[in-house]
């Protein structure tokens, strides 16, 4: 598992109020924690209770909300989590994938993710020899 800090800045989904954090890239977490009051005061509003395994093994049971996450010029609406108030934010997989960014573990940077890669003809099975030329043409095009 990586993890770095990157700033990210949550907006409520009706864009009229916004907050900046500095969060903890975790791979690890699947979900996107911020404290509670944080996003109250954003305006989020909690639409169900979810069941969590923390990373020390604790089980907790909280709220999760949606709001508009924005990191590096990406942008995506995305599920949050009402976390504790000591915590520090935590920008998780669901974000990320949401976001088409991924963590380079190496160079230890965000990265964009393609949303087409050039084997997706392969993934056409059965298509005769002129479809998959076809798409062949349209992903070099792209």
């Amino acid at each position: 598992m990586a993890t770095l800090r990157r700033p990210i800045r949550l907006d409520s989904l009706d864009g009229k109020q916004s907050l900046q954090l500095d969060a903890l890239v975790d791979t690890g977490s699947f979900v996107t924690i911020v404290p509670a009051s944080l996003l109250k005061e954003l305006g989020v509003v909690p639409t169900e209770k979810v069941g969590l395994e923390l990373a020390g093994g604790r089980r907790v049971a909280w709220d999760i909300g949606e709001a508009r996450a924005t990191v590096d010029g990406h942008s995506t609406a995305t599920l949050v989590v009402f976390g504790e108030e000591d915590a520090d934010p935590v920008l998780g997989r669901y974000t990320l994938t949401g976001l088409r960014l991924d963590l380079d573990p190496v160079r230890k940077i965000l990265v964009p993710v393609p949303l087409f890669r050039r084997s997706a003809p392969r993934l056409i099975v059965g298509a005769d020899r002129r479809a998959r030329e076809s798409m062949r043409a349209y992903i070099r095009v792209w």
